[in-house]
């Protein structure tokens, strides 16, 4: 399968060199094309995970519409902001039938077909969302990319719920650890960023600014901090609920506790996740994605679906609230809401025939 991989972050590395050792034909494109000619230059990305460090053969380029003529597969693992840019970069050159899975998307699924159109896209495109990244990784300081564990659960859902028959065997072909869920909105609702990141950044903010690196995942995950990240993914499954959306809701305490029904990652994901020195990252609380993508888009996004099926969310609303006393911002005023990507308004059984059908 031909698979164009979309970013220069961490997922778009991993995921175009994993999914071309599995034998696609993959190639990376982003924006930035003196960051990315190296990749052009050596025809290769280093992988390291448990099997080791190798260079894994891999197609570049920093022309969009090379990437995304003819492939059957186009992924876009990128932050949510940079949605809308690509977006538009890429409207030109789609084509009927190809299948785009965002994981995970903050709702990109509709965004994404919403601007396609306005760009005016008329291929007839298949959009998915997954609950989380494929995988735990990070780029290096040389360019190349270490995996520290791939999705053995990733649950998706489809925009328009009416070509889901067409668009998961896509998916499946290149991530077969895909969990068939329904619509977009759906897989938006099982975005775990939104629920681990926002308490660990606020909840860490005075450590974060004090020390040199602070492993939020490690002395910052402490049982006040899970208390609350417990009861912020509470919030989220009673909006799921609220619009219809059935079990397996993923509950973040299954990341936790692998004595509990295995999580997206696997059983004991997060030890794996505290031993790797790969996370001792720089956070600045005002730039990094788990502030400006994660509480700003994520958070206000849930806070919205709440608003619209009559479900109270204090603790997101909370958190919202409080980063935006950091950054000085209207978060949910400047954030991703149903609001403002056309749906407000909208009851819940409205957003599922539009979900279903792919027309507001």
């Amino acid at each position: 399968m031909r698979i164009a991989v979309l970013g220069g972050g961490h997922g778009a590395y991993a995921a175009t060199a994993d999914l071309a050792e599995q034998g696609h034909e993959t190639i990376l494109w982003r924006r930035d094309g003196t960051a990315l000619q190296p990749v052009i230059d050596s025809g290769t990305i280093r992988l390291t995970d448990a099997d080791g460090t190798r260079d894994v053969a891999v197609g570049a380029t920093a022309d969009i519409g090379e990437a995304v003529r003819g492939a059957d597969l186009i992924l876009m693992p990128g932050p949510a902001q940079a949605q809308t840019d690509i977006a538009r970069a890429m409207a030109p050159h789609l084509n009927d039938g190809q299948a785009i899975l965002m994981p995970p998307g903050s709702f990109g699924t509709w965004l994404v077909s919403k601007i396609l159109k306005e760009a005016g896209c008329t291929g007839a495109l298949m959009f998915g969302e997954s609950g989380t990244l494929p995988y735990l990784t990070r780029k290096q300081q040389d360019g190349s990319i270490a995996i520290i564990t791939r999705a053995t659960r990733l649950p998706t859902g489809v925009f328009p719920y009416a070509k889901a028959d067409a668009a998961f065997p896509v998916f499946e072909a290149a991530y077969p650890a895909i969990e068939w869920l329904t619509d977009g909105l759906d897989g938006a609702l099982m975005n775990a960023g939104p629920v681990i990141h926002p308490p660990l950044i606020l909840m860490n903010a005075g450590p974060i600014q004090h020390f040199e690196h602070w492993d939020i995942h490690n002395e910052g995950t402490q049982p006040a901090i899970r208390s609350v990240t417990d009861a912020l993914d509470n919030e989220r499954i009673a909006v799921r609920e609220a619009f219809g959306y059935g079990a397996p809701h993923f509950p973040l305490a299954d990341h936790y506790d692998p004595a509990r029904a295995e999580w997206m990652y696997g059983n004991a994901a997060h030890d794996r996740l505290v031993v790797s020195s790969k996370w001792r990252e720089n956070l600045d609380l005002h730039t990094h994605r788990y502030m400006r993508e994660d509480v700003q888009i994520g958070l206000s996004f849930l806070v919205s679906c709440g608003r619209a099926a009559g479900v109270e969310t204090p603790v997101a609303s909370g958190l919202l609230a409080i980063a935006g006393g950091i950054l000085g911002e209207d978060l949910y005023a400047t954030g991703r809401t149903l609001e403002s990507v056309g749906l407000g308004g909208r009851n819940v059984g409205e957003l599922r025939q539009i979900m279903r059908d792919g027309t507001a």
